[in-house]
């Protein structure tokens, strides 16, 4: 491993009330040293003067896609897109072909996770058996397996069952594991193509009400309540869902709740565009929902942002609107998007959202390592990024195997300088590090070698 001198950046550090200029020397995995005025001449120094340097992202909700569709994104592809977005650790779905439903499948998926190298990866088990919502998963073999599953979902859909969904969150209390719902009442969204209102009519396509979501959540955090589970709510892009969360957690509900970056930015106007690239689900909502899950996030109700990071080939987004999977891609835009739209627009401060893309997420998860603190002795999953550089979406120049991003040629700010993870030096200048290397001595063959 590596030993690594990053001087000069600012330490953003919120696991330990951190925010001030610092020097962070790694070596052997670890954070050796914090403080100004450090040199090591063992150690490779990387000055980061303007740049912040902070604990790695943790994102609670990515669609790796292996195994099954391998043509979408694998698991070192998308360790790669999450790499160079900034991000140590992820959630991986498991609405895989096979289910990821027993811990073979989350042991592959952790297994392939190792091999690449690039980030740490946890699978999240089914909650019901094929996502079928009818029998439940053996919960206490995943969380005992090597992949060590900490959270439960039938992403994609939600249990219709509530007697089954009971159930299950008894069996998962017992491991002290998370129930998360992608909240949806399938009667009323049947169907349905984007969300219902003024524009699903103007379209003469069939929505999604918000009460499709709401219903559903009203459901499961009385089930939560009782239960006394811990309860996560996925993807939430509803203003009745962020008020349904608020209450739940003043009543002392175990809840918390996740947004995604195109909830917070993007409203169903997009839909009229007929591009499938906007066709999500849970789907982008009416302007006054993205302004609840605005202020539903800068007051604490929702805990953290996630990508819900969702790979398709070309094909299947050039399929005709209702015949087009939903889902966009998310894990190299969401801190730029964030920067932009969140920061700039004084929704959160710099550090609260290095808070709810870091500390929060990894608190959730209850990952060892990651989300802070940086102090001498932790893990070294750290990130660096310019808040200040500009840049243009291009989807062609990702990692990710998939280009369904609605932020094609969108100018943002903020971009990943350096990411590191378990030590190594995994992102470096942007570029993966095996590539920048690579570039690096290509470039310097054709110049007739090192000078």
């Amino acid at each position: 491993m590596a030993r690594i001198l990053f001087k000069g950046g600012r330490l953003i550090d919120p696991a330990s009330g951190v925010d001030t200029t610092s020097d962070v020397l790694v070596a052997k995995g670890k954070v050796v040293e914090v403080g100004t005025g450090l040199s090591s001449v063992e150690a490779e120094t990387i000055d980061i003067t303007g740049a912040v340097i902070c604990p790695g992202f943790v994102d609670l909700h990515a669609h790796l896609r292996e195994p099954g569709r391998e043509d979408e994104e694998t698991v070192a592809s998308g360790s790669a897109a999450a790499a160079r977005g900034g991000f140590t650790a992820l959630g991986a779905m498991p609405n895989t072909d096979p289910v990821c439903d027993n811990a073979a499948v989350a042991d592959k998926v952790s297994a392939a996770a190792r091999r690449a190298g690039l980030c740490e990866v946890i699978p999240a088990g089914a909650l019901t058996k094929g996502l079928e919502g009818r029998y439940i998963t053996p919960v206490g073999e995943m969380v005992m397996c090597s992949a060590g599953v900490r959270m439960f979902t039938d992403d994609g859909k939600g249990v219709q069952d509530s007697r089954i969904l009971r159930r299950a969150m008894e069996y998962i209390k017992g491991f002290d594991a998370i129930c998360a719902e992608h909240c949806d009442d399938a009667a009323l969204s049947e169907g349905g193509q984007m969300h219902e209102g003024y524009y699903s009519d103007l379209l003469g396509l069939k929505g999604i009400p918000a009460a499709a979501e709401d219903i559903a959540l009203a459901r499961d955090l009385v089930l939560a309540r009782l239960t006394g589970v811990r309860f996560h709510a996925l993807h939430v892009s509803t203003r009745g869902s962020v008020e349904l969360i608020r209450q739940a957690k003043a009543q002392g509900v175990r809840v918390t709740a996740e947004v995604t970056p195109h909830h917070l930015i993007l409203t169903d106007a997009q839909l009229q565009s007929f591009d499938p690239v906007n066709k999500v689900h849970p789907p982008l909502r009416a302007a006054s929902d993205v302004e609840a899950c605005r202020i539903g996030l800068a007051d604490g109700t929702l805990d953290a942002i996630a990508t819900d990071h969702a790979p398709h080939s070309p094909e299947e987004k050039e399929y005709e609107f209702e015949l087009a999977p939903p889902g966009m891609i998310g894990l190299e835009t969401a801190l730029a998007l964030m920067i932009t739209e969140i920061v700039e627009g004084g929704v959160l401060g710099l550090t609260e959202l290095v808070r709810r893309m870091s500390t929060l997420p990894a608190g959730i998860l209850r990952l060892n390592g990651q989300g802070g603190p940086v102090t001498e002795g932790t893990a070294a999953n750290l990130t660096v990024f310019d808040p200040a550089a500009e840049w243009v979406v291009d989807p062609n120049s990702f990692a990710s195997k998939s280009r369904n991003t609605p932020f094609k040629g969108r100018k943002v700010k903020g971009k990943i300088l350096h990411t590191v993870f378990g030590g190594d030096l995994v992102v470096r200048s942007g570029a993966i590090a095996a590539e920048y290397e690579a570039a690096v001595s290509a470039a310097t063959a054709m110049a007739g070698g090192p000078r």
